[in-house]
Order: C-alpha cells, then structure tokens, then sequence
C-alpha cells in the first residue's frame, strides 16, 4: 500500500508541476504591463502598451523569436500606486510573466522597488515610464530604462533658457516623487545656471487641480515656467496660466504629450508650448526606429491610438526587450533575460542608440527641445 501511494503522490505532483505557466517556451513568450488605462493618464499607459504590443505584432508576424510568439498581459493601475501594487503581484502570480514593459510612474515603480515586488520575483522590467534618479542609481537590478533622466531633461530646459537671456523662473510640480525628483532636478540646473527662482508650487497627483499653482505662480511674474507635469494637469495650467494673463515661456518635462494637449486645449491655447522629448519624433522618416513604427501603425491598426512620442517610446522599450530575448537564446528564464540585457552595449535600434551594463542600466541620454505651433503640430 505504501508504494501505491507514493506512486500515486508521485503522479498527483507530475500533473502539478506540468500544469505551472512556463516563463518562456518554444511556443509563447508572455509579457506584462501594468499601467494607467483609465483616468488622466489613460493615454500615457494606453500608448506606451501599444507601442510595445506594435513591436510585438512585427515580431510575431516574422515567425517570432527563437520560433516563440510574444503575447502582451496589461493590466489597468489607474495611476493609482495601491492599485499598482497588488496587479503586478497578482500578474506575476496568475499569468508568470518572463518580462514587464512599460510601467508608468515614479511613485508607482517606487513602490514596487520598495515592497521588493520585482526583487522577489527577480523580473526584468523594460521601459519605465520614469526617468527618476531614484530608481537609476543605484542600479536595480531588475529596471531597464530607455529614457533619460528627469534631471537631464531639467538640466535642458535651463541650459536653454540661460541662452537666451531669461533670468526669472518658476517651476511647477506634481505633490508626488515624480514631482519632487524633477523639482529637485530644476532647482539644481537653475543654481547652477544662477538663474533665480521666483516661485515653486504643487498641484495633487492624478487630478488637474492647478488652481493654487496658477495663482501664486502668476503673481511671481517669472518670465518662463518649468512645468513638472502630467498631460492633463498641463493642458490645465496652460489654460488658466493664458487666461490669468501670464505669458511666460512655458516648457513641460516630456511626460507631457503635445497632440493630447492640443486635443484637451486647443491649439490657440496650446500653442507656444515647448516640450522635452526623451525619443525622436514619430512623424519623421529620418530614422529607421520612426519609419517602422509608422508602418507598422499602418498595418497593424490598433484602435483610438495615435503616432506620437509615447507610442515611440513604447514601440522601442519593446524592440530593446525583443532584442534581449533574442540574445537570452530558447526557453529563457527571467535570469537568463536580465543577463542578455546587461550585455547589450550600443545596440543601433534604428537611429536611437541603447547601453546596458552590470553597474549602468541607464540606456538612453537621447534629448531634444520641441514647441507646439499655431497648427497644434509638435516642431523641433
């Protein structure tokens, strides 16, 4: 009777084990998102999982990688970091991602980090929708950014404005530590620059409640205002700012997207805003990178998502994640994937160049200035 139920204990563990989701077989390779596909940040998360899941299409389309086809899991945060929290646990226990792609918010991967979410699972995570210096060094060793940082792209907007002879500037920000990481950032610039700062004021995550903001800047009369903010919440300072008759030069970190802005706004209003930008522009067909995604946007024709910088961003977090795949071999393991990204060194992903190392998982220093015209068209 023992042997027949240790066979049988046997047996009942076989069919255990043979019923766990693999990370990656000969057949599927799964993927995950968890990002804000709801609320004022919907079509940051929406665009950033299209343009992974475009990539993705292309991939599939050739047969995919080491003969595996990659299926794209998103999950729906809100923007919300509980809520961030407990999907990415549940994705990772449910659907046994190899990979995550394109989460969004310094506050929200934050979180994760610090509950020891990706370090317990030991997940890669490519294309964080962040360029906090928090989460860049020191290096964890589960994040792979394709952006640079927020203080790089602070360090921009002040070069610029040093030029051209502005001297008073004010800073908005988000009461959050995406906010506070690119505050931190300007401020610096500034001094170093020794360019005065007038006036610095928050408004609440995830809501345009800009009314305070708008007020005490305006009455700072800076002549430009760096804009710490999330699409929505800019579009709205725009519009109270202009209504409140300050006409400082306005310039928003790049997680703010020009079209949308436009959309919310109008073009009248919008016009004159300038825009950090972490990825070339999608419109051009200079770079190899922009022209595949256009037609691939073409071809693939996923719906309410438009060409512009987030869909690139996200389009080339998922050509760097492909690219680590190919180069972790058949039937990789998270391991194995981390691994193969660290050994990417001036990887060429169509005109846009990407590093990883052990002690540097900062991929991209890319950076451009753009302003918004009377047409509501993004110009360099």
């Amino acid at each position: 009777m023992t042997c027949i139920f240790r066979r049988l204990a046997l047996a009942a563990l076989s069919l255990a084990l043979a019923s766990l989701p693999s990370l990656g077989s000969a057949a599927l390779v799964v993927i995950g998102q968890v990002a804000p596909y709801s609320g004022p940040l919907a079509p940051t998360g929406s665009h950033v999982g299209a343009g992974a899941q475009l990539y993705f299409d292309r991939v599939n389309a050739a047969g995919g990688i080491h003969g595996a086809k990659i299926r794209l899991i998103t999950r729906d945060d809100g923007y919300k970091v509980p809520e961030t929290v407990k999907l990415t646990r549940e994705l990772i226990r449910e659907a046994s991602p190899l990979a995550l792609v394109g989460l969004v918010g310094t506050g929200n991967v934050e979180a994760l980090v610090k509950e020891r979410i990706l370090e317990e699972a030991d997940i890669p995570v490519v294309g964080i929708r962040s360029g906090a210096l928090s989460l860049v060094s020191p290096v964890v060793p589960q994040l792979f950014h394709t952006r640079a940082s927020y203080a790089a792209e602070a360090e921009k907007i002040v070069q610029q404005l040093a030029t051209t002879g502005i001297r008073r500037v004010a800073i908005l920000y988000q009461d959050d530590p995406f906010g506070q990481d690119g505050l931190s950032g300007a401020e610096k610039s500034l001094a170093a620059h020794k360019l005065e700062l007038v006036a610095k004021a928050p408004y609440e995550k995830n809501t345009t409640k800009v009314e305070g903001a708008v007020k005490a800047i305006t009455a700072a009369r800076p002549q430009a205002v760096i804009m710490v903010s999330n699409t929505a919440a800019s579009a709205e300072f725009v519009k109270q700012s202009r209504a409140a008759g300050n006409d400082a030069q306005l310039l928003a970190l790049s997680v703010t997207d020009g079209p949308q802005v436009v959309k919310r706004i109008g073009k009248e209003v919008a016009h004159g805003l300038s825009i950090v930008q972490v990825v070339p522009d999608p419109a051009s067909r200079a770079l190899t990178v922009a022209r595949d995604l256009q037609d691939d946007l073409k071809k693939f024709a996923p719906k309410g998502i438009e060409l512009n910088h987030t869909l690139l961003e996200g389009y080339i977090a998922g050509k760097v994640l492909a690219e680590g795949l190919k180069r972790a071999g058949p039937n990789p393991t998270r391991k194995k994937l981390r691994e193969a990204l660290e050994s990417i060194r001036d990887y060429d992903a169509g005109g846009l160049f990407i590093r990883f190392s052990p002690k540097s998982h900062s991929g991209s220093d890319f950076l451009d200035i753009t302003i918004l015209s009377r047409e509501g068209k993004v110009l360099r």
